[in-house]
């Protein structure tokens, strides 16, 4: 690929990358993106309510499951439900998450303090918590509304989409130590400033907020799952314009990634399929989340509609391969002792597939190899990631997921700097490299 070529996909990835961060404001706002993007694609819609799916080879599928979670599936043109255990007819997964660290708005969440309007919240996942200070916030998510049965209550799924909120910091003058490492108190240092409150204003200003938003009363608003996040646009920079800077990296770049690999899989021979689950930043412990039986469920009702034995539907999917996707440490610049001695990964330096003794994450070597083969054979740039032996490392849903789907699997993605603060920076190539690699996978024969 020449020069110029290389450069219009480094340009066009970007672009699409930012596009889809600026939609994935919260999970469920990522969720309802992703379903915007498989219906343009041709995918019809499957529901868990139903008793039986009618499934056809050929036929490209998504399960929306509680406006979080998106299931999405494209069976081969030649499947073949009676050879569904063969080699040639495997099953393929890639997985990601559509969650991010950030603030989670309370019950009640209106404050009142000397003229000021603040919110209660309470912090989701791990975020870097003094990097959300003095950003633009903006508020997203699920609101519940009032029906005529009471068992199908109105779901909303919105986005303010536009600075409200901040959380000011206290000015050096009053705090001297700043410069040395201040802790935030999670209660009261975290609590976002709403503006100033006149007499007019009344006692529930953000209920009010997300009434006038949707268009509903007060007293239709029964409940609600309201996440904060920094409505900052993502920024590409460097000398050679190879950067981005943007909030949500971890983990829409895997998103968009598995999208990207499922709407252009062309497999004739056996089923591609994406989850991009809800709530990883906090376990996976949920009913949408990566630690459920659901995905062996969805998995196992798919294969029985298409015809397949459950015998054979068990061996298909223990046959099957599997891919986590999640991003990556890099080598941090001003940093170096904190990266393992031998394996650096830098920024640019291609996919990272991630490996540790101890199984936080899922690799095999056996798996890896599949992996290698595929990323030579395309010609795609990647690197092994390895963390040191002094320091606790983190885990992805890979290892969790495979406690329930027990197939070979890789964990693996973009590395990236500044993991869980409010913007994260990482290296376009290395996306164009995850796009082009989950795209080989879909489709290799």
């Amino acid at each position: 690929m020449n020069t110029n070529m290389q450069n219009r996909e480094c340009v066009e990835t970007a672009d699409r990358l930012l596009n889809r961060i600026s939609v994935s404001t919260c999970s469920f706002t990522a969720a309802d993106g992703a379903v915007k993007t498989l219906e343009e694609s041709g995918f019809e819609e499957l529901f868990l309510h139903n008793a039986e799916w009618q499934l056809s080879p050929g036929g490209r599928y998504f399960v929306n499951v509680n406006a979080s979670t998106v299931y999405a599936f494209a069976v081969g043109s030649q499947f073949e439900p009676r050879q569904a255990a063969e080699p040639e007819q495997m099953f393929r997964l890639a997985a990601a998450h559509t969650d991010h660290p950030c603030l989670y708005v309370k019950s009640r969440p209106e404050i009142r303090s000397h003229g000021y309007g603040k919110l209660n919240v309470e912090i989701y996942g791990g975020p870097i918590l003094n990097t959300w200070l003095d950003r633009p916030l903006s508020a997203a998510g699920k609101v519940v509304i009032k029906s005529e049965q009471s068992f199908q209550p109105e779901i909303r799924i919105f986005d303010m989409k536009k600075p409200l909120f901040t959380i000011p910091n206290l000015a050096v003058h009053l705090n001297r130590d700043v410069n040395k490492g201040t802790e935030l108190n999670r209660q009261t240092d975290m609590a976002p400033l709403a503006g100033l409150l006149g007499e007019d204003v009344e006692e529930g200003f953000f209920t009010m907020l997300l009434a006038r938003r949707l268009g509903v009363s007060v007293s239709e608003i029964l409940d609600y799952e309201v996440y904060l996040y920094n409505c900052d646009a993502g920024d590409v920079l460097g000398l050679q314009e190879e950067l981005i800077s943007a909030p949500r990296l971890d983990n829409i770049t895997s998103v968009e990634a598995c999208l990207q690999g499922i709407c252009q899989s062309r497999r004739k021979k056996g089923m591609n399929g994406i989850v991009l689950f809800d709530n990883e930043e906090i376990g996976s412990r949920t009913k949408q989340g990566a630690d459920s039986v659901l995905l062996s469920m969805v998995l196992e009702k798919l294969y029985v509609s298409l015809g397949v034995a459950q015998a054979a539907a068990e061996t298909a999917l223990i046959n099957g391969f599997g891919l986590s996707l999640d991003v990556a440490h890099g080598f941090h610049p001003n940093k170096p002792e904190k990266s393992d001695p031998t394996n650096e990964n830098p920024l640019g330096g291609g996919v990272v597939i991630k490996r540790s003794g101890a199984q936080n994450y899922v690799t095999d070597s056996g798996a890896i190899g599949t992996v290698m083969m595929l990323m030579e054979n395309a010609d795609i740039s990647y690197q092994k990631y390895a963390g040191r032996s002094d320091v606790s490392q983190g885990g992805t849903l890979g290892a969790i997921a495979s406690r329930y789907l027990p197939m070979k699997m890789v964990d693996m993605g973009v590395p990236v700097l500044a993991m869980h603060s409010a913007r994260e920076l990482m290296a376009v190539r290395d996306q164009v490299e995850l796009e082009k690699f989950v795209k080989e996978y879909f489709n290799a024969e």
